[in-house]
């Protein structure tokens, strides 16, 4: 700080823990503090000094009498603020230096100066000497109380905690993927997937070292090597289950008893026909080994009629007979619609033992300049979009999972839309149920696996709170939903205080960035992106003063028909 001594805003009156109240010497100095303005309280160490964050500013009458006038009443003006963290002199070889920690309290009576000017823009900067190489660190903004300091997130725990990124529409919150996706395009090694619902990422495949996939749509060919396809035989018996299963059916339980042994049978003989001895003294149901669904589909036609041997020389029904009709009515609907192009292609090439392969590296290879992948889902249908966003997550983590830790390597998936996918409720369907549950457990134990989530949407209210618990860092910017505002706020450290109440206020770009990647609890003016995503708001007024005449309706309308937009 500055060599001169500046005048105390005033001294501590009460402390607890987390927070202190001070009361402010002369009565104009009130006039000169702002909620969230920095505060510097002198500790009882003399090397040291206590940042407190103003949370409320008050004038309240005192208790007290005066002796001389005991009917007059006696107004004190004093300032709330919680502690936030320790400013030492010297830590190690660096002079002042921040730490999120508290070893001692203010004592009654300790000094307490407001933190502004020039001192004000040092500490700011104090804050963000963390990473030598600026030019690849994790810099998305400047801080709205001293736009000279940028703002620099430490990168490793920002991904290591996971994190939350909301905003109501039209708030900033792509910009903020898009600046954290530009500074990570940086890096050598960057290893991320980036969930886009909507398609609004396409143009950020513009980027160094980032790449534009898309799950195949009803027309696309198999050799198109931007296209995913994700076959069925990729998903687990419970999901296959939750996407085929009427569980209101009364034959659901026989229904799902044949599907069980006919997988395990296919997978089995897979596994004998391409002499995988070891894979086939140990594999299970969920193995990822391909099976025709073609066959499937025969024997359970087989069951569904099958007669059998009965008394004297009458034949009699099989004891699946008639019990399948539905099931399979359900089976062959989803394979013959054109949607689910990407799940029950009949390309031969999807069939083959060493296509995972190339599946997986196609999603999780950091080197080719193929470091962030933008998966274009807008083209999967809304009803399985929480089981195909579910088992792409759930490859990720099996694979980082079975990989020796040695040559384990790092990946984030931003979850865009999250509300989408990863929802609060899922009483109502068994496919967001089984979805929700991969995502649980990456938020659980991804860390542990080098798997890490970054959760983006704009109602966090709609939003797992299972997966919220799990995170450690929030870049919240303006909600105006009193739901969605509660949930952060609920999320928020309890010694913020009213922080959270500034959500509603913010303007479009400012954030307020809270947890273990940022020293300090912050207000922050977020960079626009030198690449923009394609979620700029439509501005109808200007739109309507235009004279238009193309239209675009009948490109629109076969576009509907034939569910893609590609020519």
């Amino acid at each position: 700080m500055s060599g001169s001594e500046p005048k105390p805003l005033g001294k501590v009156e009460s402390v607890d823990t987390g927070n202190v109240v001070i009361k402010v010497i002369e009565e104009q100095m009130l006039n000169s503090i702002q909620v969230n303005n920095l505060l510097r309280i002198r500790s009882t160490k003399t090397s040291e000094a206590i940042i407190g964050l103003v949370v409320k500013i008050m004038r309240k009458s005192s208790d007290k009498e005066e002796p001389d006038s005991p009917d007059e009443v006696i107004v004190e003006n004093v300032v709330k603020a919680c502690l936030v963290g320790t400013l030492l002199d010297k830590y190690g070889t660096k002079a002042n230096v921040f730490k999120r920690t508290l070893e001692t309290v203010p004592s009654l009576d300790a000094d307490c100066f407001l933190i502004e000017g020039e001192d004000l823009s040092k500490f700011m900067k104090s804050l963000s000497v963390s990473d030598e190489k600026k030019e690849k660190s994790l810099n998305i903004g400047e801080y709205a109380i001293s736009e000279d300091a940028p703002t620099y997130l430490d990168g490793n725990k920002f991904f290591q905690r996971h994190a939350v990124i909301v905003g109501s529409t039209g708030s900033g919150k792509s910009w903020t993927v898009a600046k954290i996706l530009e500074r990570s395009s940086q890096l050598t090694s960057a290893n991320s997937l980036i969930y886009d619902i909507h398609g609004e990422y396409k143009p950020l495949s513009a980027l160094n070292n980032t790449t534009l996939l898309r799950i195949a749509g009803p027309v696309d060919k198999e050799d198109n090597e931007d296209v995913i396809y994700l076959p069925y035989w990729l998903l687990s018996y419970e999901e296959i289950a939750a996407m085929m299963l009427d569980r209101s059916d009364q034959n659901a339980p026989n229904q799902a008893r044949i599907l069980f042994d006919l997988i395990i049978e296919h997978k089995k003989q897979k596994l004998e026909e391409g002499g995988r001895e070891a894979v086939l003294n140990n594999f299970t149901i969920d193995s990822p080994v391909p099976y025709p669904i073609d066959e499937v589909l025969r024997e359970l036609e087989e069951k569904d009629k099958e007669m059998v041997p009965g008394a004297g020389s009458k034949d009699k029904q099989g004891p699946l007979n008639g019990k399948l009709t539905r099931f399979i009515q359900r089976l062959k609907s989803k394979q013959s619609d054109k949607r689910l192009n990407f799940l029950f292609n009949s390309n031969s090439a999807l069939q083959d033992y060493g296509w995972l392969e190339k599946l997986v590296e196609k999603l999780m290879d950091f080197n080719n300049k193929r470091g962030n992948k933008i998966i274009d889902f807008s083209e999967v249908p809304s009803d399985i979009l929480p089981l195909i966003t579910g088992l792409v997550t759930r490859l990720i983590f099996s694979v980082q999972q079975w990989t020796h830790e040695e040559k384990r390597h790092p990946i984030a998936l931003f979850c865009d839309e999250a509300h989408l996918y990863i929802p609060a409720d899922t009483s109502s369907s068994s496919i967001e149920e089984r979805g929700l549950h991969n995502f649980q457990r990456v938020a659980k134990e991804g860390r542990k696996y080098g798997v890490s989530l970054v959760v983006i949407s704009q109602r966090p209210a709609d939003v797992s709170k299972t997966v919220l618990s799990q995170c450690g860092n929030f870049i919240s910017m303006r909600l105006s939903n009193p739901d969605d505002q509660n949930v952060i706020r609920r999320l928020f450290p309890d010694s913020l205080g009213n922080f959270a109440d500034l959500l509603p206020a913010l303007d479009i770009g400012e954030s307020l960035i809270v947890g273990d990647a940022c020293l300090l609890p912050s207000r922050v003016k977020i960079h626009e992106p030198a690449v923009k995503p394609q979620s700029a708001t439509v501005d109808f007024w200007d739109e309507w003063k235009k004279d238009k005449t193309e239209k675009g309706i009948k490109e629109a309308l076969e576009s509907l028909r034939k569910q893609s937009k590609s020519a």
